[in-house]
């Protein structure tokens, strides 16, 4: 899965920050239990991720300065969070018939 610069740049921070990790963590766990549909889960998981990369792009410099070369409004983070969900959540193995 190929992640956009600003999705890159959001899991690299995740990574170097254990904290932050451990909370996504939790964080992408409660949003697989609550959405009945991986299509709802990735949605909304999107939604909640760019909202915390405009918040933290008040205090990080790399954020700030990704947000504002572009400037064009909300970035997806559509493959981030497929692939956070995927990582972190992944679906119940179906059992085998006999």
């Amino acid at each position: 899965m190929s992640l956009n610069r600003y999705e890159q740049l959001l899991f690299d921070y995740l990574e170097r920050q254990p904290d932050e990790k451990r909370f996504w963590e939790t964080r992408v766990l409660e949003v697989s239990r609550n959405g009945d549909r991986r299509e709802a889960q990735v949605l909304e998981l999107n939604r909640i991720l760019w909202e915390y990369f405009e918040e933290r792009a008040r205090f990080e410099a790399d954020f700030g300065a990704a947000t504002s070369i572009d400037g064009s409004g909300k970035i997806s983070m559509l493959n981030l969070s497929e692939y956070l969900l995927r990582m972190w959540a992944p679906l119940p193995k179906k059992r085998a018939r006999i």
